[in-house]
């Protein structure tokens, strides 16, 4: 079973915002492969289903950005996944709107989502799949991260997260990672 988990901030107040863009991407995955998001337990909003022939679960933590490994670890444990099987999926300030980067591993980079999965994880040595969402032109970090995409950063979230759904189809069939950076990086 492969594991794609989507960081966000659950509520209302928070939905269509840069920092949801894990959501965002998980959504329009779930949509595209008619997977329901309807099962809530270990602190996460999730759904199984199929892609081709290979059985996914699509995860949104509850538990807001900053505690995510709360409920990635636990979902991984419960359902014996392995790291090698999962993706998480993040925005990320240092890329541009429009682009988006697969990595392997690394650190968490000043995101507070990605320090709480390896704080849980005990690893950094898990894939990563980056949005951007460009970085705030007056250094607000967090009015950025939690402000929405204005008009015309729209068209250029749409093109990324259809990029990401053509990468996640690609690495739940069984693309390494070092191929989908040289594709889509």
């Amino acid at each position: 079973m492969k594991m794609i988990v989507g960081l966000g901030n659950i509520g209302p107040q928070y939905d269509n915002t840069r920092h949801n863009t894990g959501f965002i991407v998980v959504d329009a995955f779930a949509a595209e492969h008619n997977i329901e998001l309807n099962n809530r337990k270990l602190n996460a909003k999730f759904g199984i289903g199929m892609v081709g022939t290979q059985k996914v679960i699509l995860v949104e933590p509850t538990t807001f950005m900053n505690e995510s490994g709360r409920a990635v670890r636990p979902l991984m444990d419960y359902y014996d996944i392995d790291i090698n099987d999962v993706i998480i999926v993040h925005d990320d300030m240092d890329l541009p709107v429009g682009k988006l980067r697969i990595k392997a591993k690394g650190s968490a980079g000043g995101h507070n989502g990605i320090k709480s999965l390896i704080d849980h994880l005990g690893t950094r040595e898990f894939t990563r799949l980056k949005v951007g969402i460009g970085h705030p032109a007056n250094n607000n970090v967090v009015d950025h991260v939690l402000g929405k995409f204005n008009k015309d950063e729209v068209p250029l979230l749409n093109q990324t997260v259809d990029q990401s759904m053509e990468l996640l189809n690609e690495w739940v069939n069984g693309a390494s990672v070092s191929n989908l950076a040289n594709q889509f990086n």
